[in-house]
């Protein structure tokens, strides 16, 4: 595996800043945080380096910024540099790893295919546990594994063996994970395995041996089962694009059931507890619950959710999970607007970090104050 170091150097760019007021059904509230676009965030890579699709994004204990992307989704004409000659001054495709600090300073950059482990087709997530190991996963059609490395790239663990999968009861094998969480406190490794199955499943973290797998409200899962989406009445008894999971302070597994448009909410042993919609009667194919981030107060308030097809980011309550407020519902590439927001984490500030999957961006969004107050 290769692994690159080094220090991006900022070219100055004057660029409007963007504020937006939290709003919902044309009002504007109050008691809900705002946040104001940092159009300088990330700084320049080096190298001459460019990032492809982003298809992850997570903040680690030190409020260092970790993005996942797909280098080899980066048209010709956008690694002119990377040809034997070159065909261009720019550019060339960056590592699938990338670690900023948080001023958006370019820390360090490795991934790829490697002795001992096989590399996914489709980078899709990454998340950085209590141990300071860096997890990946990946969605390509053959992607049925996970993997785990030290913060600098060294290889650790591999759960599931690519090209392989049994279903959603296959308790050894994966298929398409989407979303990664580690939960401390019993050193467990929780996938949302979404895209080809239809559950959560759970690994011990350190050794890989299986531990328990549920689907919608903490059911069996049933690949059998019809994913028609439904946009009223009783939710759908399966799970349909599970793409993310998060854990709270108070330990409840919040999980994203993307193309159904809904939140499920279990404990850690895969009891049901509760569920709810965003923005339900959207139709648009992909759905609306993209990944999750917890506002950064002990109590962790508020739920965000990158709503990818609405074009915004979703403000909920954690305890009602009721939808208070957003920002964004622009479209576009401009820097305060979103093109397929995909992925989402928040600092210890407050800040709101987004990560654009066809987009090919990282964007910040600083934290302001609560509205109001």
């Amino acid at each position: 595996m290769k692994k690159f170091l080094g220090v991006a150097l900022m070219t100055v760019v004057i660029v409007a800043g963007a504020r937006l007021i939290l709003q919902r059904n044309g009002a504007e509230r109050t008691g809900v945080p705002t946040f104001e676009v940092d159009p300088y965030w990330p700084k320049d890579l080096p190298n001459q380096w460019m990032m492809g699709q982003v298809s992850g994004i997570f903040v680690d204990s030190h409020d260092h910024v970790w993005v996942t992307n797909r280098p080899r989704s980066l048209e010709n004409h956008d690694k002119y540099a990377a040809f034997d000659p070159p065909q261009a001054d720019c550019c060339k495709p960056a590592p699938a790893i990338l670690e900023f600090d948080a001023a958006g300073t370019f820390v360090q950059g490795w991934g790829g295919p490697g002795t001992g482990y096989e590399w996914p087709d489709n980078e899709h997530g990454v998340f950085v546990d209590y141990k300071e190991n860096v997890w990946v996963g990946g969605n390509g059609m053959k992607d049925t594994n996970i993997l785990k490395f030290t913060k600098d790239g060294k290889f650790l663990l591999q759960i599931g063996h690519h090209g392989t999968t049994g279903g959603s009861n296959d308790t050894e094998n994966l298929n398409r994970p989407a979303g990664i969480v580690v939960y401390q406190k019993t050193n467990e490794v929780f996938v949302a395995d979404g895209y080809g199955n239809r559950r959560v499943i759970v690994y011990d973290a350190d050794t890989g041996a299986y531990k328990r797998h549920w689907g919608a409200y903490g059911k069996k899962p049933d690949d059998k089962e019809s994913n028609a989406r439904t946009f009223e009445g009783d939710g759908p008894k399966q799970f349909n694009t599970v793409h993310s999971l998060r854990i709270s302070n108070d330990d409840l597994v919040y999980v994203g059931d993307r193309r159904n448009n809904r939140i499920q909410v279990f404990k850690p042993d895969g009891t049901y507890l509760k569920e709810a919609y965003v923005e339900r009667k959207t139709t648009g194919e992909e759905g609306t619950t993209f990944d999750f981030a917890f506002s950064p107060d002990a109590q962790q308030q508020f739920i965000y959710i990158p709503d990818g097809t609405n074009k915004k980011v979703q403000i909920l309550n954690r305890q009602t999970l009721e939808v208070v407020g957003y920002f964004g519902g622009h479209g576009g590439h401009g820097a305060a607007q979103f093109f397929h927001i995909h992925s989402i984490a928040t600092d210890s500030k407050g800040n709101v970090y987004l990560g654009e999957s066809f987009g090919k961006r990282a964007l910040k969004w600083s934290y302001k104050g609560i509205e109001g107050r």
